[in-house]
């Protein structure tokens, strides 16, 4: 399929549905200056181009007594492509990390794990996150608290 340059109207009405993705279709064409027919068929478009993939509904972390968001940097002892489906299907079998990505630079994977509290943290690192395939160092951080969240 090929794939289409997003014009300004399409990146203005990816603009307001990141704000209010619940926004009705009459209201993100009065917003981008489009007919609702109009707004309506671009929107199919994105979507069936796999530009917008879906909508989500973003829910406020409890605030429970002791509740911690630990930031994990995770580098394998190999980088080979074998190495990294290994790891990342035993990843994907944590409960207990919420988001995981492959990045540049120093560590090889970012994770955000989710824990009842430090000691839960530490059972999490000692039972899972050192005994996954090919880890080779963990340097963990604990969040103080969200600033921004998405």
């Amino acid at each position: 399929m090929r794939m289409h340059a997003l014009d300004d109207i399409d990146l203005a009405m990816l603009r307001q549905l990141r704000e209010d993705a619940r926004m009705s279709n009459a209201a993100l064409a009065q917003a981008v200056g489009l007919s609702p027919s109009a707004c309506l068929r671009r929107l199919r478009l994105m979507e069936g181009r796999g530009v917008i993939r879906g909508y989500t509904t973003v829910l406020e972390e409890p605030a429970e007594p002791g509740h911690v968001t630990v930031i994990v940097q995770i580098t394998l002892d190999r980088q080979t492509d074998q190495h990294l489906k290994r790891f990342e299907a035993a990843v994907r079998r944590c409960p207990e990390v919420r988001e995981c990505f492959l990045m540049t630079g120093i560590a090889d994977y970012l994770l955000r794990v989710d824990a009842r509290d430090a000691a839960d943290y530490e059972r999490i690192h000692k039972e899972q996150l050192s005994r996954m395939p090919g880890v080779a160092r963990i340097q963990s951080s604990f969040a103080i608290r969200a600033v921004i969240r998405g």
